[in-house]
């Protein structure tokens, strides 16, 4: 089955700037949101400071220290076999406030040495320019993405990279789960209670930033593959009733309808009317509809961790984390993992042919893993089957979309491949990595690097193109 994934498939791994970088004050860095966003867990919200309080443990300042260690992580990273690595570039390390004039040099050195220390190992970056790092500034001068400001200042970051990294990489994502500001706000915006008005607005803004980062990278250099990207929040009807099935269809609309813009480059009909029933009007300008129509993506990356269930029975709601907002019942179907999120690998190939029966682009899984508690007890002989298990069935999945239903895929990158600062409990105990980090939740530990079993078995799949997924 040597076709099952096809030659130059993209096998790698993913991380995040905010989850790993650490060093949030050097080399002239700024304060993004998440640096004053505290640890949290599963059943505790993280909450977000008026600035940075005295005692208060926040996971981005220290990350995993990558900042420091990424030529042996990468190292690490080859000797893994990895094909492709997709980080994102922090935009407080190039513009530390997001207003200024002229971008920091320091921080744009950091990314070139890091994409130069990939590209040695032969690795292909996979670059993402906003992963919820807006600047802190922003946020609390302007609101965030609320206002349109924030779209011209994007603009001039997205340049300013482009125009650097030009000949070093290949793959952009404009921005990390676009559609998060559904669940979480703050991933994309300024804050949790923004009113229906201020979150469609700040939508409006972040699909203009988007084609117009995609507009001014096809410019300077039209070789350039630039994507965008959604959580992938795929719901079943919970029965068969119509009723069910229609808000399955509705719940499918609130996400798809970011790339539905990213792809066909307007607002489909169902949001328009969805706009008039609430009574909102975006603010918009003369240019916008040129924007959105001629920056629309090349491929659509996606995350993928869970399935979900639309019910129009509110009784026996999941509750407690991230996907109270997305979910409806736990689904009687599938199992959960430590933090109750439904694992549900034939969920992935359902969806993947959803998208590309939809658009007819390539299609890029660029976050798939499983968070969960790991015995440390022997950090360099962690056996963590169970990650193997939900890694190896969500492949087969991703190979059945390629071979047998005739998707087209770039390539497929587990998240984290090392272990990394959780985006929506901040936790270090939510461990997706097949490296493991000694540092615990509150920031203590030696910050050594052992390799998991799964790290073994990883590289076996890779190393086989796919055709060895056995353990």
């Amino acid at each position: 089955m040597s076709e099952r994934f096809p030659d130059g498939f993209l096998w790698g791994g993913a991380i995040a700037a905010n989850q790993a970088e650490g060093g949030y004050t050097e080399g002239g860095k700024g304060l993004g949101i998440l640096d004053v966003m505290e640890v949290g867990s599963k059943d505790t919200p993280r909450r977000r400071t008026d600035g940075i309080e005295p005692g208060v443990h926040y996971p981005s300042h220290q990350g995993i220290d990558f900042f420091h260690t990424y030529r042996d992580d990468i190292a690490l990273f080859a000797e893994l076999g990895l094909k492709a690595f997709r980080t994102s570039i922090n935009w407080t390390r190039i513009y530390p406030t997001g207003v200024e004039d002229e971008p920091n040099e320091a921080g744009l050195q950091f990314y070139d040495d890091v994409f130069d220390e990939l590209l040695k190992h032969g690795i292909t970056p996979v670059i993402t320019l906003q992963h919820s790092d807006t600047p802190l500034y922003l946020s609390e001068q302007f609101g965030g993405w609320t206002n349109r400001i924030l779209v011209d200042l994007f603009a001039k970051y997205a340049r300013t990279v482009f125009e650097r990294y030009r000949d070093k990489v290949k793959y952009w994502i404009t921005i990390n789960e676009i559609n998060a500001i559904n669940y979480v706000t703050w991933f994309g915006a300024a804050a949790d209670d923004l009113t229906d008005q201020q979150k469609e607005q700040a939508s409006y803004h972040l699909l203009l930033a988007s084609a117009e980062a995609v507009r001014i990278g096809k410019q300077i250099n039209p070789n350039f593959m630039i994507g965008g990207m959604l959580t992938d929040a795929y719901s079943y009807p919970y029965t068969c009733s119509p009723e069910d099935v229609l808000l399955s269809v509705q719940d499918k609309h609130r996400n798809i309808f970011f790339s539905d813009v990213m792809v066909r480059g307007y607002y489909p009909a169902y949001k328009i009317r969805e706009l008039e029933r609430g009574g909102i009007l975006l603010a918009t300008q003369p240019s916008d509809e040129l924007i959105l129509s001629e920056g629309v993506i090349e491929f659509l990356a996606c995350s993928y961790y869970a399935s979900h269930v639309s019910s129009t029975d509110a009784d026996e709601m999941i509750q407690g984390n991230l996907l109270q907002n997305i979910a409806g019942k736990a689904n009687p179907y599938l199992q959960q993992s430590d933090w109750g999120w439904q694992i549900d690998p034939l969920g992935l190939r359902i969806s993947l042919n959803d998208f590309y029966d939809r658009y007819q682009i390539p299609l890029f899984v660029v976050e798939n893993g499983l968070g969960a508690v790991d015995d440390t007890t022997h950090p360099d002989a962690i056996q963590d089957d169970y990650r193997i298990d939900y890694l190896r069935r969500h492949i087969d999945a991703v190979g059945d979309a390629i071979a047998i239903d005739g998707v087209e895929m770039i390539g497929y990158l587990a998240w984290g491949v090392i272990d990394i600062v959780s985006g929506t409990t901040g936790e270090m105990a939510k461990r997706y990595g097949l490296i493991h980090v000694d540092r615990d939740n509150d920031g203590h530990g030696s910050n050594a690097r052992f390799k998991k079993k799964s790290f073994h078995w990883y590289r076996k799949a890779i190393d086989s193109n796919g055709r060895d997924l056995s353990t």
